[in-house]
């Protein structure tokens, strides 16, 4: 005997809200994968380095093109992000701050700790660029 039962039917994505740690957590999952592609990319500049200067030359004119730089960028992004938000789980580890109000802060922290490095890696390679010429 089928019956259905009156219940209220789940939220759909419309209505619900993920909160700031849940995104966090789904985005750490996603650098994750976009690390182990983006590690194709590093294997292919070893490779053109390795390779002489026609290899090293094609490959520095693949890397100039602003598509690609955008995706460089969003590499070294990735990188940042899931160190921070690595470091965060060596706090979990140690049993620390598992209270909402401080998981949301050190999901804030580490934001702005992805965009520090990001941005003082910038910098760094804006100064051996400008020393190099």
């Amino acid at each position: 005997m089928t019956h259905k039962a009156n219940r209220p039917t789940s939220p759909h994505l419309q209505v619900y809200r993920l909160p700031l740690t849940g995104l966090i957590s789904i985005t750490h999952r996603m650098t994750g994968v976009f690390i182990s592609a983006g590690l194709l990319g590093v294997v292919y500049i070893l490779h053109a380095t390795a390779n002489g200067q026609q290899a090293y030359a094609a490959m520095q004119a693949l890397f100039a093109q602003w598509p690609v730089k955008v995706v460089y960028w969003g590499f070294l992004f990735t990188l940042c992000f899931h160190l921070c938000h690595g470091i965060r789980h060596l706090i979990w580890d140690s049993g620390k701050s598992f209270d909402k109000k401080d998981m949301n802060l050190f999901a804030g922290i580490e934001i702005a700790c992805s965009l520090l490095l990001l941005s003082g890696i910038f910098v760094l390679t804006r100064v051996v660029i400008h020393h190099a010429s």
